[in-house]
């Protein structure tokens, strides 16, 4: 019997180990949504609880959303940009976004023809997961520069309203990024969620014209929206957990 308690121990100290372990590598662990059965969000990776009256937009993780888009049931985008509903009125309609995006070196896609699928996102509205309202192309020259976007790749991205009954905040939600050609199936380049923010970010604030109208942008950096590095992220490229809040102004 004396014999057999250091074996004993050490398979006690074994067991011990193992479930104390993280398995795999945990930025690769999918991000737990406020609602999943397995308990809430973990905070471990830079997030912070939800903020509170924020002016010109909603925390969407106050009324259980969150500031990852839906790519798969589990995985997601970031939402790196949101545009304040502080913003000059014409930026918050959709045609106003549309001529706003054009300033700064976008546009709608190729033709009108949708690449590609349609994200969700849950923006703590009240309208739950809902398909994204915008995809916007970079534009690199006039009448068919969206088009070579899709060939060449480039920056690109998805905007969600905020307006739903739970947080009308009327705010746009922005996920950008940068991808590759498509030769490469339009992956996503490494570092290409913090590429596409920045691209998008140094246009607005740079100040911007389109037809007649004038914009500069405000910046506020925001951290702790959502967790940093590759935990809850879509094809395993880490992010730095940094969302813009632009309030872009009519000059």
């Amino acid at each position: 019997m004396l014999r057999s308690l250091p074996a004993c121990f050490l398979v006690l100290a074994l067991a011990f180990l193992a479930r104390s372990s993280p398995v795999g590598n945990a930025d690769q662990i999918p991000l737990l949504a406020a609602d999943d059965s397995l308990g809430a969000v973990d905070y471990r990776n830079g997030e912070l609880p939800p903020t509170e009256n924020t002016e010109g937009w909603v925390d969407p993780r106050l009324n259980g959303g969150r500031f990852i888009d839906f790519t798969t049931r589990r995985l997601g985008e970031p939402l790196n940009i949101v545009i304040s509903a502080l913003s000059d009125p014409w930026v918050l309609e959709e045609p106003g976004f549309l001529e706003y995006s054009q300033s700064i070196g976008f546009a709608g896609e190729c033709m009108g023809l949708h690449y590609g699928n349609i994200h969700n996102a849950d923006l703590g509205d009240g309208l739950g997961r809902k398909g994204e309202h915008l995809l916007i192309r970079q534009h690199y020259f006039p009448v068919i520069g969206t088009c070579w976007e899709s060939v060449r790749g480039g920056h690109h991205f998805r905007a969600w309203k905020q307006n739903g009954t739970l947080a009308n905040s009327g705010a746009w939600f922005i996920g950008a990024s940068k991808e590759k050609d498509s030769s490469n199936n339009h992956r996503i380049d490494e570092d290409g969620y913090n590429l596409g923010r920045d691209f998008f970010v140094e246009r607005a604030i740079a100040g911007s014209h389109w037809q007649g109208k004038w914009w500069r942008a405000e910046i506020e950096w925001r951290e702790g929206l959502m967790p940093r590095g590759r935990r809850g992220i879509n094809h395993g490229i880490a992010v730095d957990g940094r969302v813009a809040i632009l309030t872009v102004k009519r000059l």
